[in-house]
C-alpha cells in the first residue's frame, strides 16, 4: 500500500513549529486558510489530549485548476498539515497530495498533484528545521 502521510519530527517546541509552518506557507506563495486548535476544542468538550493544531493550507491557482478537472476533489481540499506532540517530541505531518490524482483517476490531476505534493513537503521540510 502507498504511504499517503509524510510525517516529520523537529526538534522545535509545538508553537515554534506551528509558526514555522505558516511562516513557510507563505514564504511558498501559498495562504493559511484556518489553524484549527484541535487540542482546545476537544478540551472544551472535556476531552484532554496533548497539542495538536491543523493549518489548512491553499494555492488558489492549483486549486482552481483541480476543481476545474473534477469538483469531487474538493472534499480533500485545502491541504492540512498537522503539528502534534507524542510525550516530548513535535511532529508535522500531512497528506501527500498525490493521492488527489489516486483517488480520482482520468481526471488527469497528477501534474497538478505532483507540483502540489512537491510545495507543500518543501513547507513541511523547511518548517521542521
Amino acid at each position: 500500500m502507498r504511504h499517503f502521510l509524510y510525517t516529520v519530527g523537529t526538534m522545535k517546541s509545538f508553537e515554534a513549529a506551528v509558526e514555522a509552518v505558516e511562516e513557510k506557507v507563505e514564504a511558498n506563495n501559498f495562504c493559511v486558510m484556518h489553524t484549527y486548535d484541535v487540542a482546545a476544542t476537544l478540551a472544551a468538550e472535556g476531552f484532554a489530549r496533548g497539542p495538536l493544531k491543523i493549518i489548512e493550507v491553499c494555492s488558489a491557482r492549483r486549486a482552481d485548476e483541480a476543481l476545474k478537472r473534477d469538483v469531487k476533489v474538493a472534499v480533500m481540499l485545502p491541504c492540512a498539515i498537522a503539528v502534534y506532540t507524542e510525550g516530548e517530541n513535535t511532529f508535522i505531518s500531512t497528506m501527500r497530495p498525490s493521492a488527489l490524482a489516486e483517488f480520482s483517476p482520468g481526471s488527469g490531476l497528477e501534474q497538478i498533484a505532483a507540483e502540489m505534493e512537491k510545495i507543500v513537503l518543501q513547507i513541511v521540510n523547511e518548517a521542521r528545521a
